[in-house]
């Protein structure tokens, strides 16, 4: 076990010049001062489920560049298939057998993949998904959920941040509350903000707006509040809804995709969304993001009369498109999955265990290679408003931090989660409960 690694000088002296030069110091505000407080760190380098800082420390990695390294750090495959990319010419903007490659093994995971439009963002790939929508069903209006995350495309960023609950307006009508300055007041006259994991509510919208809307868009797991799992039937009836009024269905899974399974979380649940969106564990941590659908949807996006407008220097990467083809074929070898869960799954059962035995009234959310932990008084936490009101953000920062001095690595942000990656082993699992359990002793 790793002793307290509280020699962060260098960290401290390169983050003095980062502000210098980037605002806060870095070039995503989850990164920051804001977030991380007095447990910031420059990391260095990374190998396997090990990083290290810019002085020395080494940490275990559970946060996996939010869920990007689905493989680790550094695999060796994909250092080989990089390298050999840059030496034949990393990028052409220019068709290439690459691409094709990545979406035949693209299309063989995702059943409901007839076609892909490869992005460079999961950002990128929702604002594509709504405007296929739009152009697909004539009508401008969508619905999105509370405490739902879809990038930082303009009629997206409303509720997606925790707020006071007394600020949120009732449950039956929400205050749509914006995420950032600079969007236009009208932005959201087009966009219905309806609580998640309430089949009432959602029936009592769909039925008043639903013949004006051109999609509902959702992540499977809301994973913008930590990880939060959907009710027993949500997604069935939500489905059954969406058909009934002409209304696509798009499953947001830039997080879950080609994390749960081979097809995400719409095998999972055996939901058949009308679009689907991916990131992050689809690049192994390159920038990419894809659009997915029937032919019917995405050949919008051929060139013509009404088409879908979607242009990208970058789309299609090469080298990028090479990491994907190589990532998947990682994913396709027999047993992967089984082994993410079940190191995800011992991990979330030793957690429980610690928290029981301290005597700490926390939870654990999730299943296999996602969850989250969550100090409250709640058997669970269902729902936005649930995280809003019912959880201890600010002690788990405080246990967030107290883990990062005995080498765990993790963000201490609440809305974010744990990662298991393929690179993770059940010694990783037991350092991370060696630490909790100490770092518990000290919370208690």
């Amino acid at each position: 076990m790793k002793t307290n690694l509280r020699n962060r000088a260098r960290s401290r002296e390169l983050f003095a010049r980062a502000q210098r030069s980037l605002v806060e110091g870095v070039n995503s505000p989850s990164r920051g001062l804001a977030v991380h407080g007095d447990s910031l760190v420059m990391l260095e380098r990374g190998q396997g489920t090990q990083v290290w800082d810019a002085d020395d420390n080494q940490y275990t990695d559970f946060m996996m560049s939010f869920g990007a390294l689905i493989h680790g750090h550094a695999h060796p495959t994909l250092v080989s298939v990089v390298c050999q990319a840059m030496a034949e010419g990393s990028h052409f903007a220019a068709a290439t057998s690459a691409e094709v490659e990545a979406a035949e093994r693209f299309r063989k995971f995702v059943p409901s993949a007839e076609a892909v439009r490869f992005t460079n963002t999961g950002s990128e790939a929702t604002m594509l998904a709504l405007r296929l929508a739009r152009a697909h069903t004539g009508r401008t209006k969508f619905l999105k959920f509370e405490g739902h995350y879809h990038g930082w495309y303009d009629p997206y960023l409303t509720n997606a941040h925790s707020h006071p609950p007394q600020q949120l307006g009732p449950p039956e009508n929400p205050k749509k509350i914006p995420d950032s300055a600079g969007i236009p007041s009208g932005t959201f006259d087009d966009v219905v903000v309806v609580p998640w994991n309430d089949v009432p509510a959602l029936e009592r919208v769909m039925q008043e707006h639903g013949r004006e809307l051109a999609a509902v868009i959702t992540e499977p797991i809301m994973a913008n509040m930590g990880c939060i799992l959907p009710l027993e039937g949500y997604h069935r009836r939500l489905r059954e809804l969406t058909v009934n009024y002409g209304v696509l269905l798009i499953f947001d899974e830039v997080v879950t995709g080609f994390r749960y399974a081979p097809g995400g979380c719409q095998e999972i649940y055996r939901i058949r969304p009308d679009i689907s969106t991916f990131g992050k564990a689809l690049g192994a941590g390159f920038p990419v993001g894809a659009v997915a659908g029937p032919r019917a949807i995405l050949d919008r996006l051929a060139w013509g009369n009404d088409m879908v407008l979607h242009y990208g220097t970058f789309n299609g990467h090469r080298l990028t498109m090479k990491v994907v083809a190589a990532n998947l074929d990682m994913l396709s070898v027999e047993g992967v999955y089984q082994k993410l869960r079940a190191i995800g799954d011992s991990a979330i059962a030793g957690l429980r265990k610690v928290f029981r035995q301290r005597h700490l009234k926390a939870v654990v959310q999730g299943f296999g290679p996602m969850f989250q932990i969550y100090f409250t008084d709640r058997a669970s936490i269902n729902d936005y408003r649930d995280y809003c009101t019912y959880v201890d953000t600010e002690r788990y920062s405080r246990f967030v931090q107290k883990l990062m001095d005995l080498g765990i690595y993790m963000t201490p942000a609440n809305g974010l989660h744990w990662i298991i990656s393929t690179a993770h082993s059940e010694k990783d699992v037991a350092g991370l409960l060696e630490a909790a359990d100490r770092a518990c002793a000290e919370l208690e």
